[in-house]
């Protein structure tokens, strides 16, 4: 399965298991990486000596390609970026910040650059940068999600009619058949976050991972817009910070009630309850927790079949 993606990554798939805080550690990257994948280590979760014992950690345990997803607004953006240089790391992932920070550093260093956008706006604004490609994020992904709600269905093709680099769909896809729609519409590969997030080599906890495999259709919703946009399973805490938000309540007061390292608390320590617990729409139709490989090999499956499928329907 060769194509652009494939070819800048040089991986098996073109598949990328998202950087996610609190579940993208050292071993899901490397299982990621090794199943055919390209694994992605979360930084956004990390203290950047952590950062570091992950990459020499993935490093150790695969040798196939993966990379680093660092959000820009990180406070220690710094050390993060010079310790990704320093351990050789190849690609980086970027997100929720300006790419023209730090693009051109990276590619000074011989690092590939991808950066997430929800929109075309900072699509094109991204690959003016010089990011080598575009993850196109709809509004069904868990986690911090874009402004304008706009849906992978409708967010692909808007960016394929815009830019000219490769596409990487994201946001509700975690089987062969969202895979292969993602790319009906125009993405050369997908990027896959909650469905590895329930996965055995995900760092989350045994709790959050139960939770997400318990979850129905609309156990999720997205909240704090006022703040950042994320999209969290509904639960004490969410409902809690939802009704501050539907009266009205301002930023501080916001801030207030998420307090600090809510999600470590929900997704880490697995408190069900009063965390926050990020995750995508798709958790509706993750039924098992099941390893890395074995997932891998279901979507792979999948695709393939239902690829074959297709070409027989006659019009």
């Amino acid at each position: 399965m060769q194509n652009r993606i494939t070819s800048l990554f040089g991986t098996q798939y073109p598949i990328v298991q998202a950087g996610m805080i609190w579940c993208s550690g050292w071993r899901l990257a490397s299982a990621a990486a090794n199943a055919g994948c390209l694994g992605l280590i979360g930084a956004g979760s990390m203290y950047p000596d952590i950062l570091r014992e992950n990459i020499q950690k993935c490093k150790a345990a695969t040798s196939k390609p993966f990379g680093v997803n660092v959000p820009l607004l990180y406070p220690d953006i710094e050390k993060l970026m010079e310790i990704i240089v320093e351990e050789g790391v190849k690609i980086v992932f970027t997100s929720a910040g300006n790419p023209a920070t730090w693009t051109g550093f990276l590619k000074e260093k011989g690092v590939t650059v991808v950066h997430v956008v929800s929109n075309t706006k900072f699509a094109l604004k991204a690959q003016d940068a010089g990011v080598d490609a575009i993850v196109g994020e709809g509004f069904e992904a868990g986690g911090h999600n874009g402004r304008e709600e706009t849906t992978t269905l409708v967010l692909i093709p808007m960016l394929k009619e815009k830019i000219t680099i490769p596409l990487i769909g994201a946001g509700g896809i975690g089987s062969g058949k969202s895979m292969l729609a993602a790319m009906a519409l125009g993405a050369d590969g997908v990027q896959i976050g909650s469905r590895f997030a329930a996965s055995e080599e995900s760092s989350a906890h045994a709790n959050f991972k139960n939770a997400i495999v318990a979850a129905g259709d609309g156990a999720t919703q997205l909240a704090i817009k006022p703040l950042t946009p994320v999209r969290l399973l509904k639960n004490k805490f969410f409902e809690k910070i939802n009704a501050a938000e539907l009266r009205g309540a301002g930023k501080e007061e916001l801030q207030e009630i998420l307090g600090r390292a809510r999600a470590k608390l929900g997704m880490f320590e697995g408190d069900l309850e009063e965390g926050e617990l990020e995750i995508g729409q798709i958790s509706g139709i993750i039924h098992e927790v099941k390893p890395v490989k074995a997932i891998v090999e279901e979507i792979i499956g999948e695709f393939k079949q239902v690829q074959q499928e297709l070409g027989k329907i006659e019009f």
